[in-house]
C-alpha cells in the first residue's frame, strides 16, 4: 500500500472525530464585523492556534495586527521540495436575521447529511481540512511531502483590512511558491471546478439629507424633499433601463472577452432554469449583450446592498424623515482600480443629487482588485490531478463572481499566485441565514487535499 493511500485510510478512520472538531469550532460566535464578539474573536484564534498545534510537529504562533490576529504555522522539513502557503480565515458573518434560522446559528446540528451554523462553509469546515490532512501525515508518515506554511486571519468578512500590510512587512515569513486558498468555493455540487479568476471590490455608504429633524408629514409633507424619496431617485440614476451601469468612466478600463473565452464559458454545463428555481428568481437580468455567466463572472456590477431610513417598527408613524442611507458596492474586474471607481461612482452621485436634499460619501477603508491565475500553473494543474482522483472526472474551469483580496494581495506583493481549493459549494447559503456544509464533502476535501499535497511534493521547484 502506497503512502499517500494509508493517509487516506487513516483519514477516513478519523471522519467522526474531524466532525466533532468543526463542530466545535463552529460553535465560536467569531463575527468579526461586530464589536460586541471581540472576545470570541481571541477565542476563534486560540483554538486554531490550539489545532494547528495538535499537528505536531508544526511550529505555532499568534501574530498581532491591527485588528484580529493572525494564527501562523510552519513546517520545513521537506528539502529540496516545493513550499506551500496555505490560506484560511476563522472570522464569520453576522447570522442576522436570526429569526429565519431552522436552528440556532452556533448551535452546529447536523440535519439530512448537512451541518448548519454560521460559517461553518465559509470557511471553518473548509480551513480545517488542511489542518488535519497536516495532522494524519504527521501521524502516519512523520513528515509532509512538501514544505507548508499555513497562514489564517480573522478579518476576512470585513475586507482583510490588516492584511495588505501584514503581507507586506512579512515577505519573507510568508515566502512559498504558490498559496493554495482553503477559501473560496467550488461552482456547483454535482461537478468538481476550479477557479481560475475572481472579481474586485469596491464599496461607499451614502447619507441624503433633508429637514433637520423628522418631520411630521401631514404637517410638512409637499413642502420639504423626503430623503427615501430622493434615495430612491439617485440610485435609480446608477443604471439605464437595460441595466448598464450609468456613471461616466465605469467601464473605462475593462476588457473585453475574446471570442475563445466566451466560447470556453458558453460550453460550461449552465441550466439557467435550473439556476433561476435554484435562488427562487423569476427572471435573469442584468447588463445587456452578455449571457447570465459573462455578467456574473466578468463583468463590473454596481449593486446596492441597503436602503434605510425613517420609521421601521411595527404599525404606522407618519414621519417625513431627516435621512436616508444607503451601501453600495462594486464588484471590478482586470484593470479597475478600487480607487478610481469609488472617486467616478461618487462623482456621478454628487451630479445627481436630488433638490432639497445634502449628500454625503464615505468610501470603505478597503478595496481589492480582480485576481486570476494561468490556467497551465503548475499548481492549478496537480489541483485538477487531485480532483480528478476523488472524483473521477476532470473539474471544470470556472471563475468567481465574488471577492477574496488574499489573491490579489499576494500577487501583488510577492508575486505569488493562488489556487482555490476549496469544498464548499455556492449554494451553502453563506451569508445567508441557515448556512450549511455538507458532511460529505468534509470527507471528500480531507482525501483531496492529502493527494494533491502528493502531487506537489512530486514536482521539482
Amino acid at each position: 500500500m502506497t503512502s499517500i493511500e494509508r493517509i487516506v485510510l487513516h483519514l477516513a478512520a478519523r471522519h467522526d472525530g474531524i466532525l466533532a472538531e468543526l463542530i466545535d469550532f463552529a460553535s465560536i460566535p467569531s463575527v468579526s464585523t461586530d464589536p460586541a464578539h471581540a472576545a470570541d474573536m481571541r477565542v476563534a484564534a486560540r483554538w486554531v492556534a490550539d489545532a494547528l498545534a495538535a499537528a505536531e510537529p508544526l511550529t505555532v504562533r499568534t501574530i498581532e495586527t491591527p485588528g484580529n490576529p493572525v494564527v501562523y504555522g510552519e513546517w520545513l522539513g521537506a528539502l529540496g521540495k516545493l513550499t506551500v502557503l496555505v490560506y484560511g480565515h476563522y472570522d464569520v458573518q453576522p447570522a442576522d436575521p436570526l429569526e429565519k434560522w431552522t436552528s440556532a446559528p452556533f448551535t452546529p446540528t447536523v440535519r439530512d447529511g448537512r451541518l448548519f451554523a454560521r460559517g461553518v462553509s465559509d470557511d471553518k469546515g473548509p480551513m480545517l481540512i488542511p489542518i488535519e490532512v497536516a495532522r494524519s501525515f504527521f501521524d502516519v508518515t512523520r513528515a509532509l511531502p512538501i514544505n507548508v506554511k499555513f497562514m489564517f486571519e480573522g478579518e476576512e468578512e470585513i475586507g482583510s483590512p490588516s492584511l495588505d500590510d501584514f503581507i507586506r512587512d512579512n515577505k519573507a515569513l510568508l515566502a512559498a511558491d504558490v498559496v493554495i486558498s482553503a477559501d473560496g468555493a467550488m461552482w456547483r455540487i454535482n461537478e468538481p471546478s476550479l477557479t481560475v479568476a475572481s472579481r474586485g471590490l469596491a464599496g461607499l455608504e451614502l447619507t441624503l439629507t433633508g429637514a433637520g429633524k423628522d418631520l411630521h408629514s401631514g404637517r410638512h409633507g409637499g413642502g420639504v424633499a423626503n430623503p427615501l424619496h430622493a434615495m430612491a431617485r439617485l440610485i435609480a440614476s446608477l443604471h439605464d433601463e437595460n441595466g448598464r451601469v450609468a456613471v461616466a468612466g465605469f467601464y473605462g478600463r475593462v476588457r473585453e472577452l475574446t471570442q475563445t473565452e466566451r466560447a470556453d464559458i458558453a460550453a460550461l454545463p449552465f441550466d439557467e432554469a435550473a439556476y433561476l428555481a435554484q435562488v427562487g428568481a423569476q427572471a435573469t437580468f442584468g447588463e445587456a449583450g452578455y449571457t447570465t455567466l459573462e455578467r456574473q463572472w466578468t463583468r463590473p456590477t454596481v449593486e446596492v446592498n441597503g436602503m434605510w431610513g425613517g420609521y421601521e417598527g411595527p404599525g404606522s408613524k407618519t414621519v417625513t424623515p431627516s435621512e436616508a442611507h444607503a451601501k453600495i458596492t462594486c464588484r471590478l474586474v482586470p484593470d479597475q482600480d478600487p480607487e478610481e471607481i469609488v472617486a467616478l461612482v461618487s462623482r456621478h452621485l454628487e451630479a445627481h443629487v436630488p433638490a432639497g436634499t445634502r449628500l454625503s460619501i464615505t468610501a470603505s477603508d478597503h478595496g481589492a482588485r480582480a485576481a486570476s491565475i494561468a490556467t497551465d500553473h503548475f499548481a492549478l494543474e496537480a489541483a485538477s490531478a487531485a480532483l480528478r482522483a476523488v472524483y473521477g472526472v476532470r473539474p471544470l474551469i470556472v471563475r468567481m463572481g465574488g471577492t477574496v483580496p488574499i489573491a490579489e494581495l499576494f500577487q501583488r506583493h510577492m508575486g505569488l499566485d493562488t489556487v482555490f481549493f476549496s469544498f464548499s459549494t455556492a449554494d451553502e447559503d453563506y451569508h445567508a441565514p441557515n448556512e450549511f456544509f455538507r458532511v460529505h464533502r468534509l470527507h471528500e476535501g480531507l482525501e483531496a487535499w492529502a493527494r494533491y499535497w502528493a502531487l506537489l511534493g512530486e514536482v521539482h521547484p
